[in-house]
C-alpha cells in the first residue's frame, strides 16, 4: 500500500504530531506513508535457552504471571487488530512461544479470526518435534526456527544448553508436518561461529530449509553489543560467495526484512537481514505487541503504549483501536541505530518479541 493511494501526508519526524492531524483511516498508518499489516506477538518473555547474545547465564527476572495477557485478553487484541486495523499477518514470538500453556488451542482460536490472518511462529525448536503436527492441525501456517550452528559444542557454547539434537528434530518434524516454508534464523558471532556460514547454508539446502542470516542487533539484556565485533552482511555474503554462486532473487522484497539471493541458480535461496548496516525501515510494515500487552511501533523503540490497562479498565474495542492507531501514527522514520544519539531499548529482545 503506498502513500499515494492512501492519501497520507509526509512530515518531518521532528514536527509535533499534534500539529499533524491523522487522516480518518482505519489502518495502522504513520506519517511517512507506511502501513503496518504484520503483527509480531510475544506470548511470553520466558525462554529455555540462555544464548550469549540475548541474556545472561542466570536468565532474567521474568514477568509476573498476573502481568501477562490472558488468552482472552490476547485474543481480543488480535481480533481488534484483524477486524479493525487491517492486520493480515500474525507471527507468534517470545521469549520462547512453545512455553505458553495451551498454545495449540490458542493457535486454533487465532486461525479462526475473520478475515483469517496468515499465522506463523518463531521458536528455538526445543519441544517442537512432539508438537509440530498438532500446531499445523490447529492452524499454524509456517515456522521460523533459530539455529546458529550445526556443531554440538558450538551450540552449547552459544546457547549454554546441550540441546542441538532437539532443535534438529524439531526442524525435521516441522517439515514433515507441512509448516512450509521452514525457515532457519542464524546469528553469526565473531570468533565463535562465523566460519560456519557456508556449512549452515549447505545444511539448509540439503534439508529443504530456507536460511536467513541476521546481523546481531543491540537487543541483549546485558547491553554488551559492540558494533566493531558484529559480523556484517557484506562479510556473510563474501564467505558464501567463496563457495556458492549468488544471484539476486527475482521476487519483489516488499516489506520483508531479508534481502534474498538464489543459490547456484536456485531453487534454493538464502537471505540476509541486515538491520544494522542496510536498514529497511522505509518499507517496514510491522507493529509489535509484548506479552504484557504493550504495543510498540518499532523493535528499537524506547516508547510503548499500554493496551492491557485499557482492556482491564473497561475500554471498548474502538477505544483500544484508536490508541493503537495513534501509537503507530507516531512511528519514527527509522530505528536510528546508526545515529550518534541512539539509545538501546531498555527491554531486551526476549521481553519485546522478535
Amino acid at each position: 500500500m503506498s502513500v499515494v493511494n492512501l492519501g497520507l501526508p509526509r512530515v518531518n519526524h521532528a514536527r509535533d504530531l499534534a500539529s499533524t492531524p491523522r487522516p480518518d483511516n482505519p489502518a495502522l498508518i504513520d506519517t511517512f506513508g507506511r502501513v503496518a499489516t504484520d503483527l509480531r506477538v510475544s506470548l511470553t518473555d520466558r525462554c529455555n535457552l540462555r544464548c550469549t547474545y540475548c541474556m545472561p547465564a542466570e536468565g532474567l527476572p521474568w514477568l509476573p504471571h498476573e502481568d501477562v495477557l490472558t488468552d482472552d485478553e490476547l485474543l481480543r487484541l488480535l481480533r481488534i487488530a484483524v477486524e479493525r486495523l487491517g492486520i493480515t499477518d500474525i507471527r507468534l514470538t517470545g521469549g520462547e512461544p512453545l512455553l505458553r500453556r495451551g498454545l495449540e488451542e490458542l493457535v486454533g482460536k487465532i486461525s479462526r479470526l475473520q478475515p483469517r490472518p496468515r499465522l506463523s511462529m518463531t521458536t528455538n525448536g526445543i519441544g517442537l518435534a512432539k508438537r509440530a503436527a498438532a500446531l499445523k492441525a490447529a492452524g499454524l501456517d509456517r515456522i521460523n526456527v533459530s539455529l546458529d550452528t550445526v556443531d554440538p559444542e558450538t551450540f552449547a557454547r552459544i546457547a549454554r544448553r546441550d540441546r542441538l539434537s532437539h532443535v534438529l528434530d524439531g526442524l525435521a518434524a516441522a517439515r514433515t508436518a507441512g509448516l512450509d516454508p521452514v525457515k532457519v534464523n542464524a546469528v553469526l558471532l565473531r570468533g565463535i561461529n562465523e566460519h560456519e556460514a557456508p556449512s549452515l547454508l549447505r545444511f539448509c539446502l540439503d534439508h529443504g530449509y530456507h536460511l536467513r542470516f541476521i546481523e546481531q542487533m543491540p537487543l541483549d539484556a546485558q547491553h554488551g553489543w559492540n558494533r566493531a565485533e558484529m559480523v556484517t552482511a557484506e562479510e556473510i555474503l563474501s564467505w558464501l560467495r567463496a563457495e556458492f554462486t549468488l544471484t539476486p532473487s527475482p521476487d519483489a522484497r516488499g516489506g520483508a526484512p531479508a534481502e534474498r539471493w538464489l543459490v547456484d541458480g536456485g531453487p534454493g535461496d538464502v537471505g540476509v537481514i541486515a538491520s544494522v548496516t542496510r536498514p529497511f525501515c522505509a518499507a517496514c510494515d510491522r507493529t509489535r505487541l509484548t506479552a504484557d500487552g504493550a504495543v510498540r511501533s518499532c523493535l528499537f523503540s524506547n516508547d510503548e503504549t499500554d493496551l492491557r490497562g485499557l482492556l482491564r479498565g473497561g475500554a471498548d474495542d474502538e477505544e483500544v483501536a484508536k490508541v493503537w492507531r495513534m501509537t503507530m501514527w507516531g512511528k519514527l522514520a527509522g530505528h536510528e541505530i546508526n545515529d550518534a544519539g541512539f539509545a538501546q531499548p531498555i527491554r531486551p529482545m526476549s521481553a519485546i518479541g522478535g
